[in-house]
């Protein structure tokens, strides 16, 4: 749902004194319901949508558009081959997430305890182009409602799923761009997705995928030869050996186990800061050289993670 370079995000300093207060922060939705009225209307053109949702957007849709949104063209397009999930996003999901303001809260004041010097972005609710669940910059975070609720969501699933975006994506905010030039792509999408998701479990005390988690925990010895083995390809000039573990949701790979879950990278990286925050005499210094991820050989090596 996500590209790396799109997630890398350089902090700043000056946007720290924006930063959310945990006890007010809200999710924020403005945007979103502007989307809505205007879908509800029939009003989905895209000169109806550039004028009606693009112009005079807020700092969600700014920062939805230029890689996922695209354009008004692309947004009506994408409106009109998926008018179901629209609409059931705008019945269903649109009206709890202007509920989520305590959940919201509840992970910034855990996070606020845990990491207190970092900022916490806004949190934005957006409609985008049924291309992206959720991305991040900086000062804010901004989830894509059409994806996170398609049809057949129920309410109490879209909750657990917010939770766990709110969390994800915060994390994302806190992460710097490599200092030097990378030589371990593989590597370091692993642990810069891998991070967040362990950053997550621990302030909403939630597994971010199970079924994810329930096929992979029983093969974990034989996923990390695999993914061994693809760091060397990649270092040997095979770039599609990075698609076996990131952005290939609902790819079939002949040479993998039936059931090989989209985004494993995710899950592999988890485990290996795992292992480095459970041998740190420090664990929330490990968790800031964690964020960093300066020099991933280096935290690999002091893991210890060879399952």
């Amino acid at each position: 749902m996500k590209r790396l370079l799109l997630l890398t995000t350089l902090l700043s300093v000056g946007l720290a004194q924006a930063a959310e207060d945990p006890l007010q922060a809200r999710v924020q939705t403005r945007d979103a319901h502007r989307f809505a009225a205007l879908f509800l209307a029939g009003k989905t053109s895209a000169a109806e949508l550039q004028s009606g949702y693009l112009d005079g957007a807020g700092r969600g849709v700014e920062v939805f558009t230029p890689h996922r949104i695209q354009d008004a063209a692309n947004l009506a397009r994408e409106v009109a081959a998926r008018r179901a999930d629209y609409a059931h996003a705008i019945a269903t999901c649109l009206p709890l997430a202007d509920s989520l303001n305590g959940e919201l809260r509840a992970i910034y004041l855990a996070y606020r305890g845990l990491l207190p010097e970092l900022p916490l972005p806004s949190v934005h609710i957006v409609f985008g182009a049924g291309n992206s669940g959720g991305t991040a910059q900086p000062d804010a975070q901004v989830l894509g409602l059409e994806v996170l609720c398609k049809a057949g969501t129920t309410p109490e699933q879209f909750r657990t799923t917010l939770r766990r975006f709110f969390a994800h994506e915060t994390a994302h905010t806190w992460q710097s761009e490599p200092a030097e030039k990378v030589k371990d792509w593989l590597l370091l999408a692993a642990l810069m997705e891998g991070t967040p998701d362990l950053l997550s479990e621990l302030v909403t005390g939630l597994e971010p995928d199970p079924a994810r988690e329930a096929w992979a925990r029983g093969r974990e010895a034989d996923i990390w030869r695999r993914f061994q083995a693809d760091r060397q390809a990649m270092a040997d000039g095979d770039k599609q050996a990075f698609q076996r573990w990131f952005g290939n949701a609902g790819r079939r790979f002949e040479d993998l186990p039936e059931g090989w879950p989209g985004e494993l990278g995710y899950w592999v990286g988890r485990n290996i800061a795992r292992a480095y925050l459970a041998q740190a005499a420090d664990p929330r210094a490990a968790l800031r050289t964690l964020l960093a991820a300066r020099d991933p050989a280096a935290l690999l090596q002091a893991s210890g993670y060879a399952p």
